[in-house]
Formats: structure tokens, sequence, C-alpha cells
């Protein structure tokens, strides 16, 4: 019964337009109904039928614009979309593992293009914390065991190489943010590992995985599901312990940062590098740092 009352509430004008068109009918024949009283009945069914047939295309029209506003990229068009959303956008929020596909495309394309049409550049990172051992163990084991084998850069996944790429995001940041005076960035340290990435722009947002093979999703922005991941990267990165970049705002960074100066710069970040890092570790941090190499080529 209630399925019933449900269905009739949906259909109702098309139900009255239906009960309006049998009953003159029957009228009509058993001669109770003129020919004019006929043609106003028809009137009436022909307007609650339009009714519908409006009232139909809009809700298709709905259904339409909620489809549009989800779309699945293969890793091409993840590329594609990227590039687009580097050259217009003015802000950048991303949330995911180690920021190394960040730092070898998405640090540099938006401030280039950022720098070339004198515009502001806002960059807020969310990655995971370098210093829990715990936590970079367990992503070296994921990103592991979706392949054994070495990824673009030509290595495989590590404890050791987790913690470098970590660590090479929160130089990089440093080393942009002295080089473009419009740029303003903040890093946040997760301590929570994500399977997914997550790149919000002023035009969309894109969501990957670590899985090349593995299709996207990208989320317009104006559309409900846009908004909903902002507040959800919004409330994330509160819950992240923050950079404080501005305790290193002294240190200048050469063109190619040496050693002593990437220790210095961790030190006065309250983010020590470990103890086991070597100074050949601490150079393989900062070549990934500036000359990041693209994971997904």
């Amino acid at each position: 019964m209630m399925r019933f009352t449900r269905w009739l509430r949906a259909n109702v004008d098309a139900v009255v337009a239906l009960l309006i068109a049998v009953t003159a009918g029957i009228l009509r024949l058993l001669n109770v109904l003129g020919a004019e009283s006929v043609n106003s009945a028809i009137l009436i069914v022909l307007a609650l039928l339009a009714a519908t047939l409006l009232k139909d295309r809009l809700a298709a029209s709905k259904l339409l614009a909620d489809a549009s506003a989800v779309r699945q990229l293969s890793s091409a068009e993840v590329s594609q979309e990227h590039a687009e959303a580097h050259r217009h956008t003015e802000q950048w929020i991303f949330k995911g593992g180690t920021g190394t596909y960040l730092r070898a495309v998405t640090l540099k394309e938006c401030i280039k293009h950022a720098r070339k049409e004198h515009r502001p550049l806002r960059m807020r990172l969310e990655i995971i914390d370098p210093t829990n051992e715990t936590l970079c163990t367990a992503y070296a084991q994921f990103r592991s065991a979706l392949a054994a084998g070495p990824d673009g850069t030509g290595e495989i996944w590590t404890f050791e190489r987790t913690r470098k790429e970590a660590f090479a995001t929160i130089l990089a940041a440093c080393w942009y943010r002295q080089r473009f005076p419009f740029l303003t960035i903040e890093v946040g340290l997760s301590e929570m590992m994500t399977t997914f990435r997550w790149d919000l722009s002023s035009d969309n947002v894109i969501m990957t995985q670590d899985d090349q093979s593995s299709p996207a999703l990208m989320f317009a922005k104006g559309k409900p599901y846009y908004r909903a991941y902002s507040r959800e990267l919004e409330a994330s990165f509160r819950q992240a312990r923050r950079v404080d970049l501005e305790r290193a705002i002294g240190l200048q960074l050469s063109t190619e940062p040496t050693i002593d100066e990437t220790r210095k710069l961790f030190t006065m970040l309250e983010l020590d590098l470990p103890r086991s890092f070597t100074d050949s570790d601490v150079s393989d941090v900062i070549a990934k740092a500036i000359q990041a190499k693209n994971p997904y080529r």
C-alpha cells in the first residue's frame, strides 16, 4: 500500500489526465456530455500531459547535470586535466602520500604559470609524517605491494625512500617559497596513511590512486561533490601537524641547497633529519626536492 501511495504521488498528474479522458469518453458514449464538453476535456488532458512531459524533462536534465558533476578519467586524461588546471588555478590543495608527483610536476607548473601571469598562488600540502617510522613503513609496504619493481623514477619503495620523499616535499616547499614571493604555501604532516591522492584546483578536484592502472575521478567546481571534498580536505588539514615554515625565513637556500643548508633548515623547522641520514642521504633528499622525477612516466 505504501509503495502504491508513493507511486500515485509521483504520477498524480498523469493519473488525473487518464481519469479525465476515460470519464469524458464514457460520458460521451452515454450521451451525457456534448461535443463541446468533450473537446474541453481533451484540452485539459493535453495540458496535463504537457505538464507531465515538462516535469520529466526537468528531472532528466537534473540527472544529466548530476552525472556531469563526476567524470571518470584514464591515466592519460588525468595528466591532461592536471596540465589544464596548472595553467589557470589560483590555489592548489594536495593530500596524499609523499608528494612525489607534486614535486616533479605540480609545483613547477603552477608556479611557472602564476609567475608568467603575475598572479598570487596559494598551495596547501598534506603528506605523511616522515618522522613517524611506523607510518612510513606501512606506506612503503603498501606501495611495494602495488608494484614490486621500480616505478617511473627507477626506484622501488622502501622505508628509507618514503622518508626521503616526504622530507623532500618539505624542502621543496621552502625552496619554491623563496623563489616566488607571491607563493603562499602551507605544509601539514598526517599521522594517517591514505591510499588516495587528492588534487584540488580552482576548477575541479581530481582523486587518483597510487596504482596508475586504476581509474581516477574528477569533480567539477560548483557541484555538491566539489564543495564536500573541499570541506573534507580542510578538516583533514586542520588535524595534521603543521610545519611552521616561518621558522626558516631567515635561511637563504642556494640554487641547489647544500647539505649544511638542508640540515640547518630542518633543525630550524624543529623537524630534525634522522641521525642515521648520511651526507649521501641528504643529497638524495635535495635531488628529490629540486630535480624530482615524474613517477608516472
